[in-house]
């Protein structure tokens, strides 16, 4: 871990960090996330679906989309040459969620953790933008990186 912010130059501007001298690595990074409803929503959600169509698959393509688009969205995150992007939408009976999970994968100089995290903030926001109708209350929860890799550093959360 570092101690500095590295999206700031010495007099405080917000830069764009340069990686030209990085090596270009494989790289991999996994995120995840959930919508969590109330017991009634989710069973209505769950047993009649919603007007716009299958949630999970609509949401698992805004993901890989979000997942995409992540330099347009966050000011100093490079644009990166994906190669990979597996977005998975479970329902949790249990906790009355769908659970997001994001995978991205890139062979450059810099990591794809924005990109995964972006993957499921969007997706997340789907599930949400298409149940809203059912359930306004409904909440997005637990948004983090689970872990990545390639680089100078690797990173796994611990359970």
């Amino acid at each position: 871990m570092t101690d500095k912010l590295t999206h700031f130059d010495e007099k405080g501007r917000a830069q764009m960090v340069d990686v030209s001298a990085k090596a270009d690595t494989d790289r991999h990074a996994v995120a995840s996330g959930r919508v969590v409803f109330s017991k009634s929503s989710y069973e209505i959600i769950r047993s009649k679906g919603v007007k716009k169509g299958d949630i999970g698959k609509i949401a698992e393509l805004a993901g890989i989309m979000g997942a995409k688009r992540t330099s347009d969205l966050i000011p100093l995150c490079h644009p990166l040459p994906i190669t990979g992007v597996n977005l998975e939408i479970l329902p949790d009976d249990e906790q009355h969620s769908f659970n997001v999970t994001a995978k991205v994968k890139t062979t450059g100089k810099t990591g794809v953790e924005m990109e995964a995290l972006t993957a499921v903030m969007t997706a997340c926001l789907t599930v949400y933008d298409m149940a809203k109708a059912v359930d306004k209350s409904m909440t997005i929860e637990d948004v983090k990186l689970l872990e990545k890799s390639g680089g100078k550093s690797d990173f796994t959360r611990e359970a």
